[in-house]
């Protein structure tokens, strides 16, 4: 088995990350503790392995973990370090905090993904319609909630400023 060492900025902070050339991105991602992407259907049609490569929604599942080679990989995980209080403390990113007061999740299993697509979307259009959510948002499925909840989360997170 060939491997090889990426160099990959993870959650902010440069890595160097030892993968199998077959690793998928998910894989690689959970190896190294950030649980945070879950499998589900395999397959690049549910969205609960969301991450965010270059800022843009992609299958962790079926992303190549070498594919991440310099460049920028942004998991749930990482929005409590980009949303760090001026003492250095985590705290909620905006849109998670939208998610909890809009009671946008049930189980949580897909929430990770939900909400890292919606960031990326807040990212490239900070003030969205309800129809430019529901779109975007297509990608990723919830199989507890009704969906106005989420769409509710992500318009309320826009409403807060939060990209």
């Amino acid at each position: 088995m060939a491997g090889r060492v990426i160099r990959a900025k993870l959650n902010g902070t440069e890595r160097d990350i030892a993968v199998e050339d077959h690793v998928v991105l998910l894989a690689m991602l959970r190896g190294l503790g950030l649980i945070g992407a879950k499998l589900s259907c395999d397959a690049e049609v549910c969205g609960a392995c969301t991450v965010l490569l270059d800022g843009r929604p992609v299958s962790a599942c079926t992303t190549l973990a070498i594919e991440a080679d310099g460049r920028a990989i942004e998991t749930i995980e990482g929005l409590a370090i980009e949303a760090a209080s001026a003492s250095g403390a985590p705290r909620l990113h905006p849109l998670q905090q939208a998610f909890i007061d809009n009671f946008a999740f049930q189980c949580g299993y897909c929430t990770p993904g939900m909400i890292l697509a919606a960031k990326s979307l807040l990212d490239e259009r900070p003030r969205p319609t309800e129809a430019e959510v529901r779109h975007w948002m297509d990608g990723n499925i919830c199989r507890c909630t009704g969906y106005q909840t989420i769409v509710d989360a992500v318009l309320d997170a826009a409403g807060r400023g939060a990209p």
